[in-house]
């Protein structure tokens, strides 16, 4: 198990949505954020207190997070003094991304010799089945995305939170880094073996009671070319039931991909259903769930009541709003 608190290590993130891990940590854990580590140049700010090694060990922190998810998942070169200084100091180090800890000579022989721990989040600890397609009991709902990084996770955790305060069964699946360092479990789907990933999903999504949604963490998106075989990997090992559209309206392209314009909502439920019914032909898209952190309120407003008229469909910002209208879809299927 990972120790907790936290202090968070956004490094030199060039923007807040590279520290999307730390962010989403603060967000749904905050009794785990003691703070951030933030280094000369970091963009990003969770505010949070700012504190020295020093300063979190002695609020309590037990690890450090790398709460900063890059392209390709390497561990920077520049972050190394600090993890090596943070063993030194009594941290445990864990981290979600796809350069293993385990992996480097220096934070292993630091933590070897300071009796400290490395966690690898995203190392499958199953030897996962292919998928076979057999239709299992439950209910299953998954968030498809316009891009990466639109807010999937989020939509999933409070989809959860509403449906526990409602009074019906769920359980949410986390297939991410940030979702397995919030609720501490889970499968870190896209460090699984391409032929298995779909085979994952069912894993992690079994039978269960007839009333029970599994709610499952989204990724990546379906436009999106470097990441597209993931979310059809969840699409047809989760079999969902219903699928939720999720967006950011303010993005000028796709995440990474200046050259890729985003698709509309409606090129995202035309090419989603599809797939999603070749494994569960009865799927339904039940709403829609936007990202409207970087809007003012009004203009928020205004934005997901012309998405609502234009779809048909329930239109939220669940973090902001919350998801009690969306649980409410999915309780009439």
């Amino acid at each position: 198990m990972i120790k907790t608190p936290y202090l968070l290590f956004l490094g030199d993130a060039p923007d807040a949505l590279a520290a999307k891990v730390a962010q989403g940590i603060k967000d749904w854990r905050p009794d785990n954020a003691v703070g951030q580590f933030r280094m000369v140049g970091c963009k990003a700010d969770l505010g949070l207190p700012d504190m020295t090694l020093a300063e979190a060990r002695a609020a309590g922190a037990e690890t450090l997070v790398i709460g900063v998810a890059n392209r390709g998942g390497v561990i920077s070169r520049a972050w190394k003094e600090v993890l090596v200084a943070a063993l030194e100091a009594g941290f445990d180090l864990a981290s979600g991304l796809h350069n293993l800890l385990r992996d480097a000579p220096d934070l292993v022989a630091a933590a070897e010799k300071h009796g400290r721990t490395l966690h690898d989040v995203r190392v499958p600890a199953v030897e996962y089945p292919i998928a076979n397609g057999v239709k299992r009991s439950g209910k299953r709902v998954l968030a498809v995305g316009t891009d990466c990084s639109v807010g999937k996770m989020y939509t999933g955790l409070a989809l959860d939170r509403a449906m526990k305060a409602a009074g019906l069964k769920s359980t949410f699946r986390p297939t991410g880094q940030t979702g397995i360092l919030i609720t501490g479990e889970g499968i870190p789907l896209d460090a699984v073996v391409a032929d298995f990933m779909a085979g994952a999903v069912e894993w992690l999504t079994p039978d269960n009671d007839a009333d029970h949604w599994d709610i499952i963490e989204g990724q990546g998106s379906l436009f999106h070319v470097s990441f597209s075989g993931v979310t059809l990997a969840l699409i047809h090992g989760g079999q969902p039931d219903a699928l939720i559209l999720s967006h950011e309206p303010t993005r000028g392209h796709m995440r990474g991909l200046p050259d890729y314009q985003l698709p509309t909502l409606e090129a995202l439920r035309d090419m989603a259903l599809p797939l999603a019914r070749v494994a569960n032909p009865a799927c339904q898209v039940v709403g829609i769930s936007v990202n409207t952190a970087a809007m003012a309120e009004e203009e928020a407003e205004h934005y997901l009541a012309e998405v609502e008229a234009r779809m048909g469909l329930p239109t939220v910002d669940p973090f902001r709003q919350g998801a009690e209208r969306l649980v409410a879809a999915l309780d009439a299927l």
